[in-house]
């Protein structure tokens, strides 16, 4: 392929792909970037994808090019950080090869769809699971365990955190939330208590030897449950893959291993990487360094920054064409980011044309960015733009309130992303446990939660019923010779036989969870009216579920998708959606990554917020933000507004008039600036702060230098 460098009207450099005679026919398409990573051999490869640079068509044309080079799909490894990226990746291969002249191929087989799908593919924590179901039991694991979502490890944390008696201890010992965090941390990011303590919870130093025995406790009690957490799956992973065994297993499983979003990945992840291929060798990782921001999950940026050195024979190649945003957005972002302290170099250019100005807006307060905002949705609207391509992206949830009352009160429609996620609402959860506990009837949690659903059964019982259960080996008939209070007298019965029905189906290949699902919603359905509000809408909920659920052949596969990749609401479970709905998108920035609107609206762009102010303690956070802050930008494609209220008041104007003037992100200083054309909304205080900057042309060292000798002899 051949290649010639041309100037944009802006100044960026094109890399424009010439068509090489040699080049296959399929791979013609790619810019010359693309078409290097797609053919790349079998050494060491990163590639750093820009934002919209076609990153997915990329790595998908990489694993049908692996695929057409004769490696066995059945060899390859796809780690992806969502099951639908997986998916969508898979299907995108899947079709490459099925347009392939069967002439040009140099594998046969590649045309049968079961062939393709023997590709390995699917999050960490599916994968990991997946192996060790298979594996597992060389290092000891049972193959039956069940996963723990991040609310049911919490509700464990909480028990044995009860159990112990910490709550009653002098000092004000750390939630069930706030304690599981910190044992997450130390899983993922491989390091001890006390250097996560003093790094991250601070607050929480004085009790670090009660947590340490918490910790140790917890983990016992899954050990005796046979439940691992999502931090579970990635430890026994690791430990699979260093094992003498797993190591000699896994090593000879795979001989290409890709990995997605790699920016996103923490040092548990990164160190099973390099137990699966200790030199690198037909190991790809794709990713963005300018779009790590995922630290709060301990997701750490060194892993794509270091990689080169990780593996010295790596080639690191970049993807810079964008196919979303018009050069003018491009020319902003790229100057935000250039300001990054370490940084893999890339300069994002677009054949679009330069596009609309990105508008930097300042509005007299938020009312007047409200105002602002929804004035210039509603122009976007008349002339053709539906609500649902134009998206308003904040730092924190709260950030969006006062938008989303004037919106109300305008009657627009609008859909947030954020808020609770359809599998933790309180009556999915329950009739989730039922399946758990009929799948794996050690786990504790699962158990309390339905025992405690029942009339006359509380925290006592619900114990003592738990450890029969344990006791019998997990037989559910050991429960039909309790005496159940006169309360529960008919119903405890058709309880027992209710599990012991569905339990009985584990193995049936004429039921699956949809049958499971049926019956249990049949008893379940009185405990809803009784317990909760809205108990039809519930009760639809747990219908959707069924549907769902007969898309499954066997409940652990169920289970086991919906715990690792849940549906954040109904909406997500939907087969046909409606197709006339409008809505405008709300969305925290974190939401949005991965996602693209035809304009963007950024608001709250003052220091603060972004960055935020209880994100500015290291330079690390900072960094952080700025990266976040363009992840923002990034997400529009013809139109990008970036807003800021000047003046923010304590209690509303309503209240009182006292607020504070703001001053604009640090990450727009004067030179960037210059690339967004002004505007202004609302009465402006005379000096505008965002440009204090530029009527400064000395400096105070002399009023100082006076005042000094107040002191100084």
């Amino acid at each position: 392929m051949v290649v010639q460098i041309q100037k944009t009207s802006s100044g960026a450099s094109e890399f424009m792909a010439q068509p090489d005679p040699e080049t296959p026919e399929l791979l013609r398409h790619l810019n010359s970037q693309q078409y290097k990573a797609v053919v790349h051999g079998e050494s060491p490869l990163l590639i750093v994808a820009g934002a919209g640079t076609g990153k997915t068509t990329t790595l998908a044309y990489r694993v049908a090019w692996q695929i057409m080079s004769g490696i066995h799909p059945a060899r390859i490894l796809l780690l992806t950080f969502t099951r639908r990226a997986a998916t969508e990746m898979l299907r995108r291969v899947e079709s490459i090869l099925l347009k392939l002249d069967v002439d040009t191929r140099t594998n046969p087989k590649i045309t049968e769809r079961s062939y393709v799908r023997q590709i390995r593919g699917g999050t960490f924590h599916a994968v990991a699971t997946q192996l060790l179901r298979q594996f597992g039991h060389v290092i000891g694991l049972h193959p039956d365990f069940t996963i723990l979502d991040r609310s049911d490890s919490e509700d464990l944390m909480n028990l044995v955190r009860s159990e112990l008696n910490l709550p009653k201890t002098g000092s004000r010992f750390p939630l069930k939330g706030t304690s599981l965090d910190i044992y997450s941390r130390c899983v993922n990011t491989q390091q001890n208590l006390e250097v996560v303590l003093r790094k991250y919870f601070p607050w929480c130093l004085e009790h670090e030897e009660l947590l340490g025995r918490l910790f140790t406790q917890f983990a016992e009690r899954k050990e005796q449950q046979r439940v691992l957490d999502f931090d579970d799956l990635l430890l026994f992973w690791n430990a699979l893959a260093t094992s003498t065994d797993g190591s000699e297993i896994l090593s000879k499983k795979f001989d290409r291993i890709l990995v997605d979003e790699y920016q996103d990945t923490n040092v548990l992840q990164a160190g099973i990487l390099k137990q699966m291929s200790s030199n690198g060798r037909g190991v790809t990782a794709v990713g963005d360094d300018a779009q790590s921001i995922y630290s709060f999950r301990a997701a750490t940026i060194r892993n794509i920054l270091d990689f080169p050195e990780e593996y010295p024979d790596t080639a690191v190649l970049p993807l810079e064409q964008n196919y979303r945003s018009t050069q003018r957005i491009l020319n902003c972002t790229n100057l935000v980011i250039a300001e990054a302290a370490e940084r893999h170099h890339k300069e994002l250019w677009s054949d679009r044309g330069d596009g609309a100005a990105p508008v930097l807006a300042t509005c007299a307060d938020e009312d007047a960015q409200s105002e602002f905002l929804i004035d210039r949705i509603l122009e976007q609207r008349e002339q053709g733009a539906a609500l649902r391509s134009q998206a308003v992206l904040f730092r924190a949830s709260h950030h969006s309130m006062s938008l989303e009352a004037e919106l109300s009160r305008r009657n627009i429609p609008f859909k947030k992303y954020g808020g609770l996620r359809f599998l933790e609402t309180a009556h999915v959860k329950d009739v989730m446990s039922f399946l758990r506990l009929a799948e794996n009837p050690f786990d504790a949690v699962a158990g309390f939660r339905i025992l405690l659903l029942l009339p006359g059964i509380g925290q006592s019982k619900a114990g003592n019923l738990v450890n029969r259960l344990r006791e019998t080996g997990g037989r559910f008939d050991a429960w039909l010779d309790w005496k159940p209070p006169s309360v529960l007298q008919n119903d405890w019965p058709i309880f027992v036989e209710l599990l012991l029905s569905v339990a009985g189906r584990s193995h049936s290949a004429d039921a699956g969870p949809a049958t499971d699902l049926h019956q249990i919603r049949a008893f379940y359905s009185p405990l809803v009216e009784a317990r909760y509000d809205n108990a039809k809408a519930r009760i639809n909920d747990i219908r959707q579920l069924e549907v769902i659920a007969a898309r499954y052949k066997t409940r652990r596969e169920f289970l086991s998708e919906m715990t690792l990749d849940p549906p954040a609401s109904t909406q997500d479970l939907a087969v046909d959606p409606a197709l006339d709905e409008d809505y405008l998108i709300l969305s925290t920035i974190h939401s949005a990554k991965g996602l693209e609107w035809d304009t963007v609206y950024v608001i709250h762009a003052a220091d603060g917020n972004i960055p935020s102010d209880m994100a500015t303690d290291s330079p690390e956070e900072i960094e952080e933000e700025r990266r976040l802050f363009y992840v923002a930008m990034t997400r529009a494609k013809n139109n990008l507004i970036v807003c800021r209220p000047e003046r923010y008041y304590f209690h509303h104007r309503r209240r009182s008039d006292l607020g504070s003037m703001s001053r604009i992100t640090r990450f727009l200083p004067a030179r960037i600036q210059d690339a967004f054309e002004l505007e202004s909304h609302g009465a402006l205080s005379e000096l505008d702060l965002k440009n204090s900057d530029r009527l400064i042309t000395g400096d105070t060292s002399e009023i100082r230098q006076n005042i000094s000798k107040l002191w100084s002899k």
